[in-house]
């Protein structure tokens, strides 16, 4: 078929003919996720190793993307909870001015406003999860779930960051590590801009 159907899965084993691997890509995040290249000159798969039903490849791709996209959110969710209870202990350990960081208003305050962004990102997508249980398809809500909750993982880590101070630009600092990989979320089944389609064509703009 033309198009997106004519696209089948197969499975490819790494010693057939034709395949073969580049080099490991460095990325900005996710080190303990190895990424490569991946070539396929004169690649002869047999039949037997066609996944499902030849040119019904790009449809099982897409059914695959609502769980993808609720997984997504929850990471996104967790890595800012994460970053927000190391951010949450730094501050109560480290003294500055004869008292604990978190003693400072603008601390608290700062604090106050990351548990609060967490807590709303965890409860729309448990929404989003009970609608899936029920069998619906709920295409608008889990694709606001997944931008949400990106955006609340990228402001919790940054502000985490933040209340390290100079620690929290080290690469020994956990919320470096949370800052870096929490990226990758934003981008990973589908972009928030792709996101913001799906639900402008759900809301019928």
């Amino acid at each position: 078929g033309e198009g997106h159907g004519g696209i089948s899965l197969l499975l490819i084993d790494r010693d057939m003919p034709g395949f073969s691997r580049g080099r490991k890509l460095k990325k900005m995040g996710w080190w303990a996720s190895d990424t490569a290249e991946l070539f396929f000159e004169d690649c002869r798969v047999p039949v037997d190793r066609l996944i499902g039903v030849e040119n019904a490849g790009f449809i099982a791709i897409m059914s695959n993307f609502l769980a993808e996209r609720l997984s997504l959110s929850i990471m996104a969710y967790m890595t800012a909870q994460l970053a927000y209870e190391a951010a949450l202990d730094y501050t109560r350990q480290r003294q500055a001015f004869g008292r604990p960081v978190s003693g400072f208003q603008v601390t608290r305050h700062k604090l106050v406003d990351m548990a609060t962004r967490i807590d709303i990102a965890r409860e729309y997508t448990y929404r989003c999860a009970a609608l899936m249980q029920a069998g619906r398809n709920p295409i608008q809500q889990v694709a606001m779930a997944k931008n949400f909750s990106v955006e609340v993982c990228e402001q919790v880590t940054r502000e985490a960051v933040q209340l390290f101070g100079g620690m929290g630009y080290m690469r020994e600092s956990v919320v470096e590590r949370l800052y870096r990989d929490g990226k990758i979320l934003s981008i990973g089944g589908g972009t928030d801009e792709i996101m913001k389609e799906l639900i402008a064509k759900q809301l019928r703009l």
